[in-house]
């Protein structure tokens, strides 16, 4: 099972979703990337999903335009932005989905103030990412 998780920046939400779908199931094959990536991973994110015992500190931003001859059994969008601006891919894609999810990055204020967002931010894509396993990732 091959999974591309796509967003805008591929720093937060969809690196979060990666880490998730690696951890519940290491067989998986899943990669993440944006349609403008960052430079950078966001260090909330990467602190947020650690606090669950995930490390996602090695993954790194990449472009999409990276998979565009691949083939993937899903491709799932997390946000708005990329849903609208997902490139047609060359290589096969068997499923679109679009879960989205508001963007942590854009909380504003002190450290202990935007953590929260992120943390919840974060227990969505959990949740949302472990039923789409059990419906349709699990083997």
């Amino acid at each position: 099972m091959k999974v591309l998780v796509l967003c805008t920046g591929n720093s937060c939400r969809s690196q979060m979703a990666e880490g998730f779908l690696k951890h519940f199931d290491s067989t998986l094959d899943v990669f993440s990337a944006g349609t403008n990536p960052a430079t950078q991973i966001n260090p909330y994110a990467v602190e947020v999903m650690n606090e669950l015992g995930i490390d996602i500190s090695s993954q790194y931003p990449k472009d999409v335009s990276l998979f565009l001859n691949d083939e993937f059994d899903y491709v799932i969008t997390v946000c708005d932005n990329a849903k609208e601006t997902c490139p047609t891919f060359l290589g096969k894609v068997k499923n679109r989905l679009h879960i989205g999810f508001e963007d942590p990055a854009e909380a504003k204020g002190t450290r202990e103030e935007v953590l929260p967002i992120y943390r919840k931010v974060r227990d969505q894509i959990k949740d949302a990412f472990w039923k789409l396993y059990q419906e349709r990732l699990r083997s």
